[in-house]
């Protein structure tokens, strides 16, 4: 799909050159020999334009193509890095709240043990 714009762009340049270069002859003040003249050379000068014209445009996609995988890698790259600062952060508070939670619980038991009047070493059973 993008060689048929890529053609159909190229083929839009060369016409309008095309249209643009005639115009511009026949709209100048010359005689006919003149400008049949250098309708020639314009003429025969068209295929090495065409060529040039090519040739400019593939190294410019080409350097284009090159440009945006560099970009995209670059891109990527960066959001790798990305991901795996914020799965280390994610762990890293994980842990943080693991550590909080286990003295939160370890400090209710002591307290709960130590606010027991009765513990089962001093505890009395009626024998009855």
């Amino acid at each position: 799909m993008a060689d048929n714009k890529s053609d159909g762009l190229l083929g839009g340049i060369i016409i309008g050159a095309a249209i643009g270069a005639i115009a511009g002859i026949l709209a100048t003040p010359r005689t006919g020999r003149e400008t049949r003249r250098i309708l020639k050379k314009s003429a025969d000068a068209l295929p090495e334009l065409a060529e040039d014209l090519a040739t400019s445009l593939q190294f410019q996609a080409g350097r284009l193509s090159e440009t945006t995988l560099s970009n995209w890698d670059q891109t990527l790259e960066r959001l790798r890095e990305a991901v795996a600062a914020g799965q280390a952060a994610s762990r890293h508070e994980w842990e943080s709240q693991s550590q909080s939670h286990n003295q939160s619980q370890s400090q209710n038991n002591s307290q709960s043990n130590a606010a027991s009047p009765i513990s089962p070493a001093n505890a009395v059973f009626d024998s009855e």
